[in-house]
């Protein structure tokens, strides 16, 4: 039994046959925890602030003391310009 057994299908590409913004993320991060991070960087560029923007949520959970919020907002926006670049990118370059 292997981890793609279990990954969820995009529902944007089974209804309408395109793609959406985040599809590839999942093959990404099991790419990521596999060790092949050039392999995942190619399949979906914002893996990686994706999973530091994850790693902040986490960390604002656990640490109610200090503010994070300017932080994951920072890195939400970062994030969205990465997958909207690389969405155009891959489809018209």
């Amino acid at each position: 039994m292997k981890i793609e057994d279990f990954m969820l299908p995009c529902p944007t590409k089974k209804l309408f046959g395109i793609e959406c913004f985040g599809c590839g993320t999942q093959r990404a991060i099991v790419l990521v925890f596999e060790g092949k991070f050039t392999e995942a960087f190619h399949m979906f560029p914002a893996v990686y602030t994706l999973l530091l923007f994850f790693g902040f949520v986490a960390v604002n959970f656990i640490d109610r003391k200090r503010n994070y919020g300017q932080i994951l907002i920072f890195l939400a926006i970062i994030n969205s310009l990465i997958m909207v670049f690389s969405y155009f990118y891959k489809h018209y370059f």
